[in-house]
Formats: structure tokens, C-alpha cells, sequence
């Protein structure tokens, strides 16, 4: 088990990041509490995979329901980058 500071963290980063990989305990203590820093691994993540290829397909079949009539209202452009970051 590798213990470290959050300034040693920070200064030798991918070192850490490299121990945790490898199987090692890296724990960083800080003023805000001791943390464990492990990879994370297929089935950590609570979210779905996004499938950029049918939200593209929305996006175009969007377009031309606007373009044949079918619908009056199109996202801005503004609208469409902050649903891409949501």
C-alpha cells in the first residue's frame, strides 16, 4: 500500500495512477478526507453507453421532418451542443 499527499500526488501523477493499474493500493490523503485511487473496470460505471449512431439517425431524421413539413421547430445550434453535453 502506497499513502501519499495530495501536493506528491499532484507532482507524480501518472507514477500513482500507474500503481493503481498495476494492482496496488494508492491511497491519497488530503485535508478533505483519504481517498482510494483505483481503476475503474467494465461494470463500475453507472452510466449507459451512449449510441451516438441512432442519435445521429434522430438528429438527421429531425431535419427532415422540419424540411418536408412534418414539424415546425428545429434546436438551435446553441441547443444541440448543450444536449451533446448532457
Amino acid at each position: 500500500m502506497v499513502v501519499v499527499t495530495g501536493r506528491e500526488f499532484r507532482a507524480n501523477q501518472a507514477k500513482f495512477l500507474r500503481y493503481a493499474s498495476d494492482g496496488e493500493d494508492v491511497i491519497l490523503k488530503s485535508r478533505a478526507g483519504s481517498f482510494r485511487i483505483s481503476p475503474v473496470v467494465m461494470g463500475d460505471s453507472q452510466e449507459v453507453p451512449r449510441n451516438l449512431v441512432a442519435e445521429l439517425r434522430g438528429a438527421l431524421q429531425d431535419v427532415k421532418d422540419f424540411l418536408n413539413g412534418e414539424t415546425n421547430k428545429l434546436l438551435s445550434w446553441e441547443d444541440m451542443l448543450n444536449e451533446l453535453r448532457d
